[in-house]
């Protein structure tokens, strides 16, 4: 048995096992020119068995010609269950192997995925008596091996060890700016991950209709917090003038309970300071910091402590224990990309304002736009309110026209509360070029900005010819009264769950508390995520299967251990908005 861990690919093999080592060392076959799909079906069945048969041979014994029948199998493997079931048992395999056989192993120097395998089992061998150090270990496995099979889906096992003791031990911090100029964004987070903390009202208890639980005709925004103390009853009523109907998916339960989270104002000293000072009282994980700045220092401190962090970076350098996690626009714009596209469009135009901030939108979805499979996307930019009126004075519609979205260029990441820009007009315009008209408009503006783009592109467009017009949730704002929602009939728009109507009695208690500014409201459901993020955070850096249906979106992990939002998708209908 022991011989055979020593086995060298030799020179003159026959073809098919000239075709194992090219899987193996992660290189692919060109598929032969005319060849039928039944034929190239009948050849991976073929494949398959014939390395199942090296595996059944071996009757569980370990091998290194079993673990690399078992690596090579694995690229042919298309169903999810056999594919776990692979990797399940590539890793039991490499378990079985003693300490002796594993310091014996001799392998080519093209054999990336099995060296992957290898140094994944160091890590765990190494590391398994702590969980923390297990978690951290195999995140930094992940950054070094990306495409290996076990970092797309963890073995079972590793998954269970990983995350058995954490959570029930993690003792949270927030770094939030709780004072200065970015105080109230900061607190309608605390307050959102507070609530959540303490238990959020289920979406299935006994309410009143619907529609008497939407926001208010009412475009105040907040001077300041309401209290986290102050109860439902000691706000006035919202009075409900937009009826919504509830969507899926419904938002999931947060944990609840009473362990202490340590709280430190970011605008209040350095964040060095502050990450001594938690190390200090014990915390292991820190939710924050939220301004880019910080997120900047941060990085460059290069703390060992877990990090929530609740914003992005551009070209951030992979950290085993942080993850990052922020109300990203470009999220909102690869939304889009995907919904449009799943709806059969071909032909987009995305009207975005001037300035970096249009173009890092128009850039993410064109990105998204030709991920999906689509071609070229046009963009084109338009100034200030002020300025489209003038143009509507003028009798000047939009013309359906744009230039091709450079999806090369390099433009900064968003900050998670937000962009302040003022556009300007831009006329650099010209025909569209992508074979065929426009038939999907997707506008990222502000109401006011929409209700003139509206009225600019009725002009220009006769209805019979009029695409099928998006917006982003940009422009979705509290106030809007029936008027408006006819005016816009069957305009689609996608905006986070929580405002969605996943969960009515939330909405109508986050309503209450920042007196129906849907910003705050975002900020407030992005508090929610977190504070589930927080006690899932194992999970979140070890799975890149994870799922959250949250309050600001459905979450899933991407690369970088960056959490990806998908929104809930909204309509304009007969002066209802009601759910796709």
């Amino acid at each position: 048995m022991l011989s055979s861990i020593f086995v060298r690919i030799k020179t003159g093999l026959v073809c098919s096992a000239m075709l194992a080592v090219m899987i193996i060392a992660g290189c692919t076959v060109p598929d032969q020119q005319g060849q039928q799909p039944s034929q190239t079906q009948d050849k991976i069945s073929t494949e398959i068995a014939r390395y199942q048969s090296i595996i059944d041979a071996a009757h569980g014994e370990p091998s290194l010609d079993v673990i690399r029948a078992y690596i090579a199998q694995e690229p042919l493997l298309k169903e999810n269950a056999i594919h776990q079931k692979n990797v399940d048992d590539t890793w039991q395999m490499l378990t079985r192997l003693s300490p002796q056989e594993r310091r014996g192993l001799v392998i080519n120097a093209d054999e990336n995925v099995l060296q992957g395998w290898l140094d994944l089992l160091s890590a765990y061998q190494d590391n398994k008596q702590d969980s923390d150090k297990l978690q951290a270990a195999i995140h930094d496995w992940k950054i070094r091996y990306p495409q290996n099979p076990a970092a797309l889906s963890l073995p079972t096992q590793l998954q269970q060890a990983a995350i058995q003791q954490q959570d029930t031990n993690i003792r949270i911090a927030l770094f939030l700016p709780l004072s200065g100029q970015a105080k109230v964004f900061g607190e309608a987070i605390r307050q959102g991950f507070l609530d959540a903390q303490a238990g959020l009202p289920s979406a299935s208890l006994p309410t009143e209709n619907p529609e008497n639980l939407s926001i208010a005709d009412n475009n105040s925004v907040s001077d300041g917090v309401v209290s986290t103390d102050m109860s439902l009853s000691e706000v006035s009523p919202i009075e409900s003038t937009t009826p919504t109907l509830q969507t899926t998916p419904v938002i999931a339960n947060a944990p609840i309970n009473t362990q202490q989270v340590k709280i430190y104002d970011t605008a209040s000293q350095p964040l060095e300071n502050l990450l001594i000072q938690a190390k200090q009282d014990g915390v292991n994980l820190v939710v924050g910091p939220l301004l880019k700045p910080d997120v900047v220092k941060l990085v460059q401190i290069n703390t060992s402590l877990n990090m929530l962090v609740l914003n992005e970076l551009d070209n951030a350098q992979p950290q085993p224990n942080i993850c990052y996690f922020s109300l990203s626009p470009e999220d909102e714009a690869k939304n889009a990309a995907e919904h449009i596209w799943q709806q059969q469009k071909q032909n987009p135009l995305i009207l975005v304002p001037r300035g970096t901030f249009g173009d890092r939108i128009a850039k993410a979805f064109a990105q998204e736009w030709q991920k999906q499979g689509g071609h070229t996307v046009l963009q084109q930019t338009f100034g200030s309110s002020a300025e489209l009126k003038q143009l509507i004075n003028r009798g000047t519609g939009i013309r359906l026209t744009g230039t091709a979205v450079n999806i090369t260029s390099n433009q900064p990441t968003s900050i998670a509360i937000g962009d302040l820009e003022i556009p300007q007009i831009n006329t650099n315009v010209v025909p569209a070029s992508t074979g065929g008209p426009i038939d999907a408009v997707y506008v990222v503006s502000t109401l006011d900005e929409l209700t003139l783009i509206k009225t600019m592109i009725d002009m220009a467009i006769s209805s019979r010819d009029k695409p099928a017009l998006y917006a982003s949730s940009r422009s979705n704002q509290a106030g809007v009264g029936p008027d408006f929602r006819l005016e816009m009939e069957g305009m689609q728009f996608s905006d986070i769950p929580l405002i969605a109507g996943a969960n009515l009695p939330l909405m109508q208690q986050a309503a209450s508390k920042f007196a129906n500014d849907y910003s705050l409201m975002r900020l407030y459901a992005m508090g929610i995520d977190a504070w589930s993020l927080a006690n899932q955070f194992s999970q979140v850096q070890l799975q890149s299967d994870f799922h959250l249906n949250g309050a600001s979106g459905v979450l899933s992990v991407q690369e970088n251990c960056t959490i990806f939002r998908q929104l809930s998708w909204m309509k304009y209908h007969q002066g209802q908005i009601t759910a796709i």
